[in-house]
């Protein structure tokens, strides 16, 4: 009789887990559909579209057939591996830059400014400022700041640092700059997370136990910031390597400064070829995959995993 009573209490205990857990998984119901709908499917669309072959009997009209034509990706690849480079080459001098700009701004505001309230929540707003503008409006604002008849460029001429005939617009270093520029709060907030949450009596018993600002700043502050300074990478990393605006030639770059986002953009409007430009997604993405793998692999994050 107390064994059946014990059986039926420990029945009734362990029940409402079940139901918790049930009710938890009609929760996330609604989020793996829209992530389905939304992510999957697009992405299975992707792939059987970069698989597909010309249409030979109605070439004039661009049609394409379903197939499995795994030439295409070799043939973007081998046609504009270049272009692969230099994306990845601009994406991760940006990401660089935008950390050493970025970094010492979210230091800071999250840690010099953190007595004074006020001075931290405007100094977060000027960093979030750019944001209520259009980011075609921010890049357009540059190209017109360092054009030929510019400000920037008639100094610099003056100042005999660029030649007479000399211009900035259309340069690798335009398209950098923009990057940079345009990514600085993506990498500049997750840092500033980190480090507003940073427990100050740290820096306090490094300074008791002996220690110089340096020492005190590399071994608990950047440890301690590390999440912050992955998610920024990546946030600026990933987006950067896809971006087609900075680089545009109606921009602040040219043709010889075109990304691999132009190259799919042109492929996909201008020359309607759906297969090279659904490769060359996929290669992207796969390339991209790899060295952020290898990132969070090198820095132990196991927070954002």
């Amino acid at each position: 009789m107390a064994f059946g009573a014990f059986s039926n209490v420990e029945t009734a205990v362990a029940e409402p887990p079940r139901r918790r857990s049930r009710a938890a998984l009609w929760l996330l119901l609604p989020g793996v559909v829209y992530l389905g709908a939304t992510y999957l499917a697009p992405l299975v669309s992707l792939v059987i579209t970069s698989l597909k072959t010309p249409d030979l009997v109605n070439v004039d009209i661009g049609r394409y057939l379903y197939a499995f034509d795994i030439g295409n990706y070799a043939n973007v690849l081998g046609e504009y591996w270049p272009i692969i480079l230099r994306s990845f080459g601009y994406s991760a001098l940006a990401t660089v830059f935008a950390l050493l700009i970025s970094y010492p701004l979210a230091y800071f505001i999250g840690v010099g400014l953190r007595r004074y309230p006020l001075w931290q929540a405007l100094a977060l707003i000027l960093v979030i400022a750019p944001f209520f503008m259009s980011f075609l409006l921010r890049t357009l604002a540059w190209k017109a700041i360092f054009a030929d008849e510019g400000p920037v460029v008639g100094f610099l001429q003056t100042l005999h640092v660029l030649p007479a005939n000399a211009h900035l617009n259309g340069t690798a270093f335009m398209v950098i700059f923009g990057l940079t520029y345009n990514f600085i709060p993506f990498m500049a907030l997750p840092i500033y997370a980190s480090l507003e949450r940073l427990d100050l009596r740290y820096l306090e018993a490094g300074a008791d136990l002996y220690a110089n600002p340096a020492t005190t700043f590399l071994r608990i502050t950047v440890p301690l910031s590390l999440p912050g300074v992955v998610s920024g990478t990546l946030l600026t990393f990933i987006p950067a390597t896809g971006d087609y605006v900075n680089a545009s030639p109606q921009f602040l770059g040219s043709t010889q400064t075109t990304m691999v986002g132009n190259v799919i953009s042109d492929t996909y409007f201008n020359l309607s070829d759906y297969p090279s430009s659904a490769a060359l997604s996929i290669i992207l993405m796969v390339l991209i995959l790899i060295p952020v793998a290898i990132y969070l692999s090198l820095t132990k994050t196991e927070e954002l995993l």
